[in-house]
């Protein structure tokens, strides 16, 4: 099968601010920690106080733009010691589909951030679970500090029903010798809406991790390794395209079907002379008409390292081959919907429609 690679970068420059070190967690303080799920492999964190969402519409732009914030972020400070945004639940205002997901970093001016203070942002669709690991809900969205451009596919979209519950899970960090004071993180979203004389064609995001349907994030020795993780198909359906997340000194993430003795798609890793992410690749497979995948198969992640700091870093990695699937029978997919989850803690969110 022809392969055509298409990839958007988003490169930010630097802006200087300040702000006051945000001091470590003291034993008593272990009931403000959080950030238990999946993404975050059971890691718990101070909490970040005054962190909000405020999601806004631009009705004639047919975009959507959601805002967390503010972080302060001191300088070099590992995300183990950095007090992490809450949790926080996007409630969708309107049935339609989304399109699209531009990251961006800025400061309280607008000014640019750099994308490495991005450990990783995460959106789960809690009325629905993943239909590759039902035990986890949907995955809709996630980026790093690459802040890898998630374009459109044209005539196609993922759907979602007025009322539908978006978890983000954020967590930051700030390799850089630079203190950014009141960072926001920004999401555009285009969409179109349901009543759409032109309705779209529904795809469902596949997310394929090294670690099978467990927590994302693992240990990285020092030096070279692989790790390797496994998912059922349970569905006939294909692939309209892949890309990847990985953090810093990644090398690789191979994609394998068990029906096929080629990889579905190789993902080289860009990274700077210090061994940081810069970029990872997006493949596309619709101009041959998707990847098929049949009911039955096994697909294989492998992701390679080469961690050249001197140390072990906890939870210092991340495998996950992304995906968007387009079922053969679109009802039982469809027949996956569930009501959302009870309320956890939402007095971080406001909403500007």
């Amino acid at each position: 099968m022809k392969i055509g690679l298409v990839a958007t970068f988003a490169a930010f420059g630097c802006v200087a601010s300040f702000a006051q070190e945000q001091p470590a967690p003291k034993p008593h303080d272990m009931e403000h920690m959080q950030h238990g799920g999946f993404m975050q492999g059971g890691m718990k964190h101070e909490t970040a106080k005054g962190v909000k969402l405020d999601a806004k519409t631009d009705a004639a732009a047919h975009t959507i733009t959601l805002r967390i914030g503010p972080m302060n972020l001191p300088a070099n400070t590992p995300h183990m010691k950095m007090a992490q945004p809450p949790d926080l639940v996007w409630t969708i205002a309107a049935g339609g589909w989304l399109l699209a997901y531009h990251t961006k970093l800025v400061d309280a001016a607008g000014g640019e951030v750099p994308g490495v203070v991005l450990h990783h942002v995460a959106f789960w669709n809690e009325n629905r679970p993943d239909f590759l690991c039902p035990n986890k809900d949907e995955h809709i969205f996630g980026a790093g500090g690459e802040l890898t451009d998630w374009a459109q596919v044209p005539g196609f979209g993922y759907r979602v029903e007025k009322g539908d519950k978006i978890r983000l899970e954020t967590m930051i960090h700030n390799p850089t010798p630079t203190t950014y004071q009141q960072a926001y993180l920004e999401v555009a979203i285009p969409y179109q809406d349901a009543a759409s004389p032109a309705p779209l064609k529904n795809f469902y995001p596949a997310w394929m991790d090294v670690g099978s349907c467990g927590n994302s994030g693992y240990d990285l020795p020092m030096g070279q390794s692989k790790k390797v993780g496994t998912v059922p198909v349970k569905y006939d359906g294909v692939l309209l395209g892949v890309g990847g997340h990985m953090h810093d000194y990644a090398r690789e993430l191979v994609l394998e079907d068990s029906r096929n003795n080629e990889p579905v798609a190789t993902l080289i890793a860009k990274t700077d002379e210090r061994g940081r992410l810069v970029s990872m690749p997006v493949v596309m497979f619709v101009e041959t008409g998707g990847y098929a995948l049949e009911a039955g198969d096994r697909l294989t992640i492998t992701a390679t390292y080469d961690n050249t700091s001197g140390k072990l870093l906890r939870g210092g990695a991340m495998g996950i081959v992304v995906g968007y699937f387009v079922p053969k029978d679109h009802g039982v997919l469809a027949a996956l919907r569930r009501g959302a989850k009870a309320s956890r803690g939402m007095e971080g969110i406001s909403h500007d429609h």
